[in-house]
């Protein structure tokens, strides 16, 4: 039987941090196979032994993943047909060599065992020279990883380590993505040669990150925490402590039911903000509104209901399951077939039969301007023929003229909700949210109002002009 794949870690870079095992098995191997020759410890290997390397494969792939696939395949053939193979890897074989996880996935599909000979990493000298505790929540990333994503998943409020950033253009990525996070001018550590002989290291400001020439592929970049709690986690740990024994009465006194007011209240001043365009009330309303999302998230844990995690999941499922044109083979042609196909999946999802009808999910809570154009848009999603504005413009001015001719309230009532139902339809047509265009007006007329009361213009019985 072969004796499989034996992996060496070649430590950050000084031949004296190499571990005794793996000097051992580096001085009698015959034959050692390297992920790439760029390394300070790869010029005091044993000259005895055959030097291979897999730098040439970066030269000819599409893409790093397609090199460490092909270096993976490559090695496990090799030792499926001889006595072994020896693959040495920077650092430590399990910290940031995305090949060796490969190696680990074929290896256990063709039947071959795998050694590996531990290495120091490039953590453990990058915290040596900026005096840092891994202890303390130390987060790692791989710099090309983060450099793909939209959103950094780490938590701001820890301290990042984001290894191997080899180029200028992996910085500027990688700027991009954690300035979503952090301030452009937050102070950052840029490391470079930690473990070798003239580690050098400097800070600076975020933004200035692609600015510098002296990235290689020994680089480390140190992030240090936020100046203030800025995560959700931090968040939730805050309410929660409101919520302990020792806490405050008020919080630990609210249950679901009792939080409905403040949940009502809070949303509609996130909506008087934006109606306003006010960024900064914005961002605070936003925030009294995430509060109470999380003070309901809350007590469901102390309740054994669900955990913050099972909201997660579920929405996140339901988004990746109703975006198959982001997550699956869907094409889509526009926005409108996005809605269509988005109605489509949500019915087969729960069912009518099991939601009370096609529009039991538009709540009745809604304001009824705002529900009647809920309505008439999911109508339209799920194929329902649309009213010709003309038919509208026609209806309008019929119940237009019986509200004009309404005798008594209950006539005067009908007319009056045709009317608006109209409204709400010919708003639709345009593309217009009805119950943000009366908020505005609503809004106008107070304003108005309050100013024609305080000039006195306004005389008792007369109202105020509203355009």
């Amino acid at each position: 039987m072969p004796s499989g794949i034996t992996i060496v870690g070649l430590g950050p870079g000084v031949p004296g941090l190499l571990t005794v095992e793996a000097q051992q098995v580096l001085d009698t191997a015959h034959e050692v196979f390297l992920r790439t020759r760029r390394h300070p410890t790869v010029a005091a290997l044993p000259a005895a032994a055959a030097i291979h390397s897999f730098d040439h494969v970066y030269e000819q792939a599409d893409s790093f993943d397609d090199v460490y696939v092909e270096i993976a395949s490559k090695l496990v053939e090799l030792a499926a047909r001889n006595e072994g193979v020896v693959y040495a890897v920077p650092g430590h074989p399990l910290v940031g060599e995305v090949s060796v996880q490969h190696i680990l996935v074929l290896a256990e599909k063709a039947g071959l065992p795998v050694r590996i000979v531990e290495g120091l990493s490039f953590v453990g000298p990058v915290c040596s020279l900026l005096k840092l505790d891994p202890l303390e929540g130390l987060q790692v990333a791989d710099a090309m990883s983060l450099a793909q994503r939209h959103y950094p998943e780490w938590n701001p409020d820890l301290p990042l380590l984001v290894g191997q950033l080899y180029s200028r253009s992996l910085a500027a990525d990688v700027k991009l993505v954690l300035m979503v996070a952090y301030p452009d001018d937050h102070e950052v550590v840029l490391v470079r040669g930690a473990g070798t002989k003239s580690p050098w290291w400097r800070r600076m400001p975020l933004y200035e990150l692609d600015r510098r020439d002296e990235l290689d592929h020994l680089t480390t970049l140190l992030v240090p925490p936020l100046s203030e709690a800025g995560s959700v986690a931090a968040f939730q740990e805050l309410v929660a402590r409101l919520r302990a024994p020792g806490g405050c009465p008020w919080d630990r006194e609210q249950t679901h039911v009792s939080l409905r007011p403040s949940l009502l209240e809070e949303t509609y001043e996130v909506l008087q903000a934006l109606d306003e365009r006010d960024m900064c009330s914005l961002q605070e309303e936003l925030g009294d509104l995430l509060l109470q999302i999380l003070l309901h998230l809350q007590i469901a844990i102390e309740l054994g209901e669900f955990r913050m995690a099972d909201v997660v999941a579920q929405v996140m499922a339901k988004l990746k399951h109703r975006h198959p044109h982001v997550f699956g083979e869907v094409h889509v042609a526009d926005s409108d077939q996005v809605l269509t196909n988005w109605e489509r999946i949500k019915s087969a999802e729960k069912g009518h039969e099991l939601n009370g009808g096609a529009f039991s999910g538009v709540p009745k809570s809604l304001p009824a301007l705002a529900r009647a154009q809920a309505l008439l848009r999911r109508s339209a999603r799920l194929g329902c023929a649309q009213p010709d504005v003309a038919a509208v413009w026609s209806a309008a001015d019929r119940y237009l003229s019986e509200l004009r001719k309404a005798r008594d309230q209950e006539a005067c009532q009908a007319a009056t909700g045709e009317l608006l139902f109209c409204v709400a339809e010919l708003a639709q047509g345009h593309g217009t949210d009805a119950e943000g265009a009366l908020r505005e007006v609503v809004a106008r007329f107070a304003r108005t109002a309050e100013e024609s009361l305080r000039n006195g213009a306004l005389r008792r019985g007369s109202a105020p002009p509203i355009h």
